[in-house]
C-alpha cells in the first residue's frame, strides 16, 4: 500500500522576499567606446570599398590599393577584436556589489 505524500504550499513556509535593483552593467564610458569601435568599423569598410573605381583595378583584375587591401582590413580587425570587446568588458567607476551581511 502506498504511502500519501503531504503535499506543502509554498505559502505555508516563510520566504522572505528580497527586493533586488537590477541596474544596466555598462557606464556612460562603455557607451562610448562601443560607439567609436562602430565608427571604426564603418571606416574600414568604406576604406575597403575606395578599391572599387576604375583607377585602382588592374589589368589582370588585382587591386592596386593600399587603402583597400591593407587599411581597412586592419581597421575591421582592430576594432571587432580589441575595441569592442575592451567596451564590452571594462569596468568604468565603482561599481561595488553589495553583499547580503550590509543589508542586514
Amino acid at each position: 500500500m502506498a504511502k500519501k505524500i503531504r503535499k506543502t504550499s509554498i505559502r505555508s513556509k516563510n520566504i522572505e522576499k528580497k527586493n533586488v535593483e537590477w541596474n544596466f552593467p555598462l557606464a556612460k564610458k562603455n557607451l562610448y567606446i562601443l560607439v567609436g569601435g562602430l565608427g571604426i568599423i564603418i571606416l574600414g569598410f568604406l576604406a575597403m570599398a575606395t578599391g572599387l573605381g576604375d583607377e585602382y583595378a588592374m589589368p589582370d583584375g588585382g587591386w592596386n590599393s593600399t587603402t583597400a587591401i591593407v587599411i581597412g582590413p586592419m581597421l575591421l580587425v582592430i576594432a571587432y577584436c580589441v575595441i569592442i570587446p575592451y567596451g564590452i568588458l571594462k569596468v568604468f567607476g565603482g561599481q561595488k556589489v553589495a553583499s547580503d551581511d550590509s543589508a542586514n
